[in-house]
């Protein structure tokens, strides 16, 4: 009898995180405003999280469809070094980010929402989608996160990672020095 490999066995190895932005980092909806700019609103605690996994050792990737200058600014914010935008086949860039950072697949997650990011969740080692995601994206993950992309989805998705790697508690510890 075979043993069924959990989401949190594979977590155990990631090395990367890949996220899409909008439906993931964002809450999907795009803002524009009549001066030809637009708007995305990011979520503290996805930032936050971020930051956490980072921190233990795990790399945080941002791929994503659109071009945005808020997308840019945000990933400078947290560090995120590793940043593609306006690339519709998520999969292509994601096995060039494995290439290039000697990567197997068991050791990448990717968290997407819609058909662009399909070939990358399932390519990935742990394969990720939101409940804002269409229905049919849920079949072909290996979880699905209880919070909405942009409503907390992400740092869901990075505390996820570091209680099944064992870094969680440290993390929270660090906050806990003071008392």
């Amino acid at each position: 009898m075979s043993k069924t490999v959990t989401p949190k066995d594979k977590a155990r190895a990631i090395r990367l995180l890949a996220l899409d932005v909008d439906g993931v980092l964002t809450d999907g909806s795009l803002i524009f405003h009549a001066n030809g700019s637009e708007s995305k609103v990011f979520n503290s605690l996805d930032g936050h999280g971020i930051k956490m996994l980072q921190a233990s050792g795990v790399d945080v990737a941002i791929i994503t469809g659109r071009s945005s200058k808020m997308v840019e600014q945000r990933a400078g914010a947290l560090g995120i070094k590793i940043l593609f935008q306006g690339h519709e086949d998520k999969r292509v860039v994601l096995k060039e980010i494995k290439e290039s950072k000697n990567l197997e697949w068991s050791q990448i997650a990717y968290c997407g929402d819609d058909l662009p990011d399909l070939a990358a969740i399932r390519s990935a080692g742990l394969g990720i989608t939101v409940p804002n995601a269409p229905e049919y994206m849920l079949q072909y993950a290996d979880m699905c996160t209880t919070r909405d992309g942009g409503k907390g989805a992400v740092r869901e998705v990075c505390d996820f990672i570091m209680q099944s790697q064992g870094t969680l508690q440290d993390a929270i510890d660090h906050y806990l020095l003071g008392l």
